[in-house]
């Protein structure tokens, strides 16, 4: 054991070097803990704070692993952004310095989702053109498009854009769509690009040209390679093969690793749906598709009046109705829109206009077979009805259906047979691991003790070994290089009263004006709505005279950007604040949180999932909606300190953190600041702040 830990310092140190680092002591405690794991086999979540370098802490024993073992590695970050950061530069860098040193140099592949790359065959016209009404003129799902539009978005600027992309396309190595710089929007490259549902595969004249078959073709013979949380999505919800062959699995902010599988499993039918599959099966399949449409409009009949909410017993025997109508149709038009069994090609598709039918009456019929099945198989879905406008500002009413649990898919799709590690700056909630191991289907078996506890080398002792069925699994903290006690303080405004439905009280206005006139702007806002973000941007642009920025007035990273380049100003958001933002300096110094973050009352997954908890004699509050507002509350307060010369103070409006039993459960999961409930003491420590 202490050859093998000297060993992974050793190629860690070199690799910090390489960097042009300092030895971290946690980074060490990490790298060693992932070494051990990748030998066990024992699944392993790692908390390591902002600032410990987690990157380094996981590639250099993940990448040592891959290749003495010759076991491939997958590692998936949460966003484009991130998979950017670790392919282009931190893997790079550890790859290089590490190859002295190993049998061979180590090989690093990427691999994204089909529609991420340019598709050559629909370049040269081999699909057809997307109608105006395309996918993407439907609501799309939170994460599914990371690139900001650039340009105009009418016909001109359309037809500009395309222009280009099609001579990139004769130009570029990868088809990568962030390879294109400056970018497109996004229907744009839907005129260029197609999903894997639509292409069509081996009887592609462009096949041996296919830029996502090369990515994957790379990816079946590299050591490592990086992925992101959307194609776990995919592989959890029954697509495995959409990743290479791997027997270790490192997830990067593991934290949000449920709600991206859970997103990627939510399905959508609403009117819109149904028309635009009707139109591609009618006008690029070649088949009528009358009674598809008709069906449409029935389920527009039965949807449109019902109210917003959770369908807790099933679809009401009307919609049930209509939507197995809609199922229907579109397994009709399915079979006309299979070749005959003796037509040139076999099976597979005449052209690339009914590979698109096919796909999108498949994706049809899928979804409203879901939201009609079985009755055992539907208590395991989560069926709602919500209204929100698309693109042109028309009211939609539509219908959803989400699985009730992902564990159980995060567990048998993406650990089972392979090692996982898991880590992010948030994995303890409260103090514990349990909760996040729930979520990603490592529970503990109430009929089995726990294994005696075990420690790595360095490390403080670890919390005891968890057994779950044959998967076992540790939790540890490596903590972080920042003292929070000293660097920053956590003021909680116990003296207001309790948040209400209004967006911001007269109260809350006051607390807010009084800090950031303390701290001279420098302030980040985090509301828990777009409303209440936008009612306290706009009273602190009448009370002070330091800028104001709000989301929504720009593009999030220019917004940012802003925000960093001048120490005045402030930023007022919602969600989108609340992780990712990275602004150290001086820049940042008050973070205020306006209520404790917990999901809407009405939010149907989480309500459904805390019924469930419920009903089984569990604390349903806590077991959902505290640990959501813990996880965000921990990422909203991490904001603050992100160097070790940062200093400032969170302030949180909301009494509750301090008077409420739920209280001390999400302050634990906060940074350990130092705590108080006296303004004087906020307001006088951001004074000498801004001094300074």
């Amino acid at each position: 054991m202490i050859d093998r830990d000297s060993a992974v310092d050793e190629l860690l140190d070199v690799a910090v070097g390489a960097l042009g680092g300092a030895r971290r002591d946690g980074q060490h405690t990490m790298a060693r803990a992932v070494a051990a794991a990748l030998r066990t086999g024992e699944h392993l979540l790692v908390q390591a704070g902002t600032g410990t370098g987690k990157s380094l802490g996981y590639l250099v024993p993940a990448v040592q692993h891959a290749v003495h073992a010759d076991e491939r590695v997958v590692v998936s970050t949460a966003t484009l952004a991130l998979q950017r950061q670790v392919l282009t530069r931190d893997l790079p860098l550890v790859a290089d310095a590490l190859a002295p040193h190993l049998p061979r140099r180590p090989d690093i592949a990427l691999l994204k989702g089909w529609h991420n790359y340019v598709c050559l065959h629909k370049v040269e016209g081999g699909y057809p053109a997307d109608d105006q009404g395309s996918l993407f003129d439907l609501p799309e799902k939170a994460g599914a498009a990371e690139h900001p539009s650039a340009g105009g978005s009418g016909p001109g600027a359309l037809g500009q854009q395309v222009v280009r992309l099609r001579e990139w396309a004769q130009e570029t190595d990868t088809g990568d769509r962030d390879d294109l710089v400056p970018g497109v929007s996004d229907r744009a490259w839907r005129q260029v690009s197609v999903t894997s549902l639509e292409c069509m595969g081996s009887v592609c004249p462009k096949l041996d040209e296919c830029f996502p078959e090369r990515a994957r073709g790379r990816a079946r013979e590299a050591d490592v390679v990086v992925t992101n949380h959307a194609m776990l999505g995919i592989a959890a919800s029954g697509s495995p093969n959409v990743l290479p062959e791997h027997q270790v699995l490192v997830v990067d902010e593991a934290h949000e690793l449920a709600d991206r599988v859970t997103t990627q499993a939510t399905a959508e039918l609403s009117l819109p749906v149904v028309q635009h599959a009707a139109r591609v099966a009618r006008r690029h399949g070649g088949v009528p598709a009358a009674d598809l449409e008709a069906a449409g409009e029935a389920l527009a009949g039965v949807i449109v009046p019902l109210r917003e909410g959770r369908f807790p017993g099933g679809l009401p025997d009307d919609v049930h109705s209509a939507v197995a109508a809609v199922r229907d149709a579109a397994r009709t038009l399915l079979s006309l829109l299979r070749p005959e069994p003796g037509s040139p090609g076999g099976a597979a598709p005449a052209d690339g206009g009914r590979k698109v039918a096919q796909s999108a009456v498949l994706t049809l019929f899928e979804t409203a077979e879901r939201m009609t099945s079985e009755p055992q198989d539907a208590a395991r879905t989560v069926l709602w009805c919500a209204r929100g406008e698309d693109r042109s500002g028309a009211v939609t009413t539509r219908l959803h259906a989400a699985p009730l649990a992902v564990n159980g898919l995060i567990r048998t799709q993406l650990f089972a047979g392979r090692t996982a590690v898991l880590t992010s700056a948030t994995l303890a909630l409260g103090g514990t691991f349990d909760p996040m191991a729930r979520s990603v289907g490592l529970e503990q078996r109430p009929d089995l003790e726990p294994e005696g506890p075990t420690t790595v080398p360095g490390a403080d002792p670890a919390p005891a070994v968890a057994v779950t069925g044959p998967m076992r699994w540790r939790g540890l903290d490596v903590g972080s290089p920042f003292d929070y006690p000293k660097q920053g303080i956590c003021y909680v405004a116990r003296r207001l009263p309790p948040p209400g439905r209004e967006p911001a009280t007269d109260a809350q206005l006051d607390e807010i004006e009084a800090l950031v006139r303390a701290s001279g702007g420098a302030t980040l806002g985090l509301f828990s709505s777009r409303r209440a973000a936008t009612a306290a941007a706009e009273a602190m642009r009448e009370r002070l005279d330091v800028p104001v920025l709000l989301q929504g007035d720009d593009q999030l990273p220019t917004l940012v950007a802003q925000f960093a380049a001048d120490e005045p100003t402030c930023l007022f958001g919602s969600l989108a604040l609340w992780q990712g933002v990275d602004v150290p300096g001086r820049a940042c110094r008050l973070v205020l949180i306006d209520r404790i973050p917990f999901p809407r009352p009405d939010d149907p997954v989480r309500s459904a999932r805390a019924d469930v908890v419920a009903a089984s004699g569990g604390n349903g509050f806590m077991a959902v909606s505290a640990t959501h507002a813990a996880l965000l509350l921990a990422q909203g307060a991490g904001r603050l300190v992100r160097g070790p010369g940062d200093k400032g103070v969170v302030a949180v409006l909301d009494p509750r953190l301090a008077t409420a039993r739920y209280g001390e459960f999400l302050a634990r999961s906060m940074p350990p600041f130092w705590r108080t409930t006296d303004r004087d003491v906020a307001v006088a420590a951001l004074a000498r702040l801004r001094d300074e």
